[in-house]
């Protein structure tokens, strides 16, 4: 006898109607807690300036009626719906859900700048007996939207169950981003003062002043990041946004700031060594600004390099791809530079223009470029078959040569404009009118040549290598992980623990799917390794029970 598949009841399929709703309400409360606190800060402002003797009213009634509004009718809004929020997320899909994870980061992340940005500048300003009630209202008032919002995100038993570390990384970036610029700027004046001597570093105030001011944000910016690093638990992020704010602002950030920095004192050195066409006090002024962005920038740098070593392969390998690119891009800036000097030699140079200047600008750059892109490319390990192999290196190759090439087809398109235009109107001097395009389509083959026989012969070699690798397939390297392109862990909340276990054990992609019928078993890496034993497979299902008992899943894409 035949059973006849059923088809299930139209109210089993799944409503977009919860998550409008969600959307609806957590923007509507996003934007009532901004007006309400903008409203407070008025208010507060007001009254500190109440309380010095200014009328609350001198500039007009309609800033007054405004924040007014917003807080005493915002507010009692924003309370109401913070209430009827607030009992909708006891039950668990609604602290699971997109929406709930979005606005609470999202509000934090806001109050987090917006409170570190006034109180720094209050503190700025009173070294300079600056009226700071303003900011300081500012800055108080989110810092109180902060703290609340803080202890939902991290104490309360209603925190989402999405997005987590986000807040601690985007604060993290937003506090290195502040002691960073502080840290340049304080050095900048030092070492202004100390090269060019006070009179001529700073005009006005006393030099300390300026210093004392880029200090407190320098100092303020490190607390801000050393407490989402380490007391929010932001060195433990292992999400996808926690890479790429490793490397794009902690490696490729800070490779920046060291490269502009190092390369600019180069380049004044060399210019008082072999070119005084300027004054000197004119030629040391980029020298304290070029040494305090090397010396902050290289901190930066060799700190999060450090960090880089802790995460996975793949992260790793973004991390070198990001520096080797930098250094390719003042290489070949560089090199094209540097063409353009030897060019400009041949030719009649215009008035008070000197190619030596220019020359001693492009060796600067190779100079610095040229050997950290040979320390982070490294060409003599190419033949690695891992390296060849790996995607993201691929992917470099292909991005580096095809932008490559499209500024090489471009700057002919502009070489052939000018030399038709110079033919035409009969004017002199083509050579000095195509010397700068000529340097940079000279530099940008040279990359595109380059990365272009790499990729081919990285396709040959993998290509080459296919049938043995086949013909091995079946057999799993136990000492190597099994042979698995993606692992689907379902398995309660706490996971990430697991799932960083997994990407090391396997190498391969891993997502995470968060279980709503059992509490977080956390089980030890030994029946992870046990459970994928003799596994293999392009995908695999990982699931963990309520025990802890782990099952691991073969399956085949649909």
């Amino acid at each position: 006898m035949s059973v006849t598949p059923t088809r299930p009841p139209a109210s089993a399929r799944p409503s977009a109607a919860p998550v409008v709703r969600r959307l609806v309400v957590y923007t509507i409360l996003f934007v009532l807690v901004v007006l309400v606190a903008n409203g407070a800060a008025d208010l507060l402002n007001r009254l500190f300036e109440l309380a010095a003797g200014t009328e609350v009213v001198a500039s007009g009634t309609a800033g007054l009626a405004i924040s007014l509004t917003f807080t005493l009718i915002g507010g009692p809004l924003a309370v109401v719906l913070g209430v009827f929020a607030w009992r909708r997320l006891a039950d668990p899909p609604e602290r699971d859900s997109l929406a709930w994870a979005l606005y609470l980061v999202g509000i934090v992340t806001v109050a987090l700048v917006v409170a570190g940005t006034a109180l720094l500048t209050a503190a700025a300003d009173a070294v300079t007996g600056d009226e700071v009630t303003r900011a300081m209202a500012t800055g108080v008032v989110w810092a109180l939207v902060w703290a609340a919002h803080r202890f939902v995100l991290r104490r309360s038993d209603r925190r989402p169950g999405r997005l987590p570390g986000t807040a601690a990384v985007l604060g993290g970036v937003f506090g290195l981003v502040l002691g960073t610029g502080g840290a340049v700027r304080a050095l900048t004046i030092l070492g202004d003062t100390a090269i060019l001597g006070a009179a001529d570093a700073m005009v006005g105030d006393p030099w300390w002043v300026g210093a004392l001011q880029a200090l407190v944000w320098a100092v303020g910016g490190c607390v801000l990041w050393w407490w989402h690093w380490r007391h929010e638990g932001g060195y433990r992020a292992d999400t996808p946004l926690a890479a790429v704010a490793l490397v794009g602002v902690g490696i490729l950030g800070g490779c920046l700031l060291t490269l502009v920095g190092t390369g600019t004192t180069l380049f004044v050195l060399l210019r008082l060594l072999v070119d005084r066409t300027d004054p000197v006090p004119e030629l040391l002024t980029p020298l304290a600004p070029a040494i305090s962005a090397a010396v902050v920038g290289g901190l930066v740098w060799v700190f999060h390099r450090g960090v880089l070593r802790g995460r996975a392969a793949a992260v790793q390998g973004a991390g070198t791809l990001a520096t080797s690119g930098i250094a390719l891009v003042a290489t070949a800036t560089g090199i094209g530079v540097v063409v353009n000097a030897l060019l400009a030699t041949l030719t009649t140079p215009l008035a008070g223009a000197d190619p030596r200047t220019l020359l001693l600008g492009g060796i600067s750059s190779v100079v610095v470029g040229a050997p950290l892109w040979w320390f982070a490319w490294r060409p003599l390990t190419a033949r690695d078959p891992q390296r060849r192999r790996a995607t993201g290196r691929t992917v470099y190759l292909v991005v580096v040569f095809g932008i490559s090439a499209v500024v090489a087809l471009v700057t002919l398109l502009v070489i052939g404009f000018r030399l038709f235009d110079t033919l035409l109107s009969g004017d002199a001097g083509l050579l000095d009118r195509i010397r700068a395009p000529l340097g940079l389509l000279v530099a940008t083959g040279l990359v595109a040549g380059y990365h272009f026989g790499v990729w081919r012969a990285d396709r040959v070699a993998v290509a080459g290598s296919e049938p043995a690798t086949a013909g091995s397939a079946a057999v799993t390297d136990t000492a190597a992980g099994p042979a698995i392109d993606r692992v689907v862990l379902v398995m309660g909340p706490g996971g990430d623990p697991v799932v960083a276990h997994l990407r090391a054990l396997t190498g391969a992609h891993v997502d995470y799917w968060r279980r709503t019928d059992a509490a977080a078993a956390l089980p030890s890496p030994a029946q992870v390794v046990d459970a994928l034993q003799g596994v293999s497979g392009e995908r695999v299902v990982l699931v963990v029970g309520g025990d802890g008992s782990v099952t691991a899943i073969p399956v085949a894409d649909s």
